[in-house]
């Protein structure tokens, strides 16, 4: 698959994986920051962005994506940044190609499942109501996104979810609006998406070769007690930072720290 990406700067790569609803763009500010001292390249995953849509979306066709890109590219060793979905394809390629990685950045995920073994999923849950909310609006009949956004309001209540959501839109012609996201094909695997990595490889693998940061946000709950357990069993020398007043998409809440914390582990 030939995935739509953003190239700046020079130096030793890095390759920067948005999470789910997002794309290369919500990169811009942070991978222009990094291009004074690395190659930095922003990808839009499939079914996002402006890369092709496709009906599979889980982590192995994600991670497969990622492996392709590199070869396409000539990347022999790499940099990877991913944030949430594109954090799991991160640690995914870790474990199947550690020779490839040099070093190894997890923003506010963990490897593990989010699938709630008693049955009540409300990490599906969640997930379900957003992408039923973009579906249901009728986006032949809106004359903007302020229309788009009252609707989705109707739904979501967290102004900053709608805003980031509407970073989807795009116009075409006639002045109809699209979603870039395959949002059937994502609603139709968000349970492969919300699953953990492969438990049999994780408890084969100790990934000790690179340098590896975990950053989560304070006021998230993707990383709790039992993640933590589960992360330091596959990275035993991992770093771990707590960025303050920080929730899930910490790189958007706290730009300055996030890109502060990030720098300073490539340089170091």
């Amino acid at each position: 698959m030939n995935l739509t990406f953003r190239k700046f700067g020079s130096g030793h790569p890095l390759i920067i994986l948005h999470g789910l609803y997002g794309s290369g763009d919500n990169w811009l500010n942070i991978g222009k920051n990094f291009s004074g001292f690395c190659e930095v390249y922003l990808l839009d995953q499939r079914n996002h962005g402006n890369s092709p849509h496709n009906d599979q979306h889980n982590y192995e066709v994600l991670t497969t994506d990622l492996l392709e890109f590199l070869k396409q590219l000539g990347i022999e060793k790499t940099m990877i940044l991913g944030h949430s979905m594109g954090g799991k394809v991160a640690m995914r390629f870790a474990m199947e190609f550690p020779g490839m990685l040099s070093k190894l950045m997890i923003a506010d995920i963990s490897p593990g499942s989010y699938l709630d073994s008693n049955g009540n999923n409300n990490h599906i849950k969640v997930h379900e109501k957003i992408i039923d909310a973009m579906m249901d609006i009728d986006l032949s009949k809106v004359s903007g996104l302020k229309d788009v956004d009252t609707q989705l309001a109707e739904y979501l209540e967290d102004d900053r979810l709608r805003k980031f959501l509407l970073k989807n839109l795009r116009k075409g012609k006639e002045d109809v609006y699209s979603w870039k996201l395959n949002l059937s094909a994502l609603r139709n695997n968000i349970y492969a998406l919300s699953d953990g990595l492969d438990p049999e490889r994780i408890n084969e693998i100790e990934l000790k070769s690179f340098p590896v940061l975990f950053i989560r946000g304070e006021e998230s709950e993707y990383i709790g007690d039992k993640d933590r357990d589960i992360i330091k069993s596959i990275f035993p020398l991992h770093q771990m930072v707590t960025l303050k007043k920080a929730g899930h998409w910490l790189h958007a809440e706290q730009p300055e720290q996030f890109a502060r914390v990030i720098k300073r582990f490539i340089l170091s």
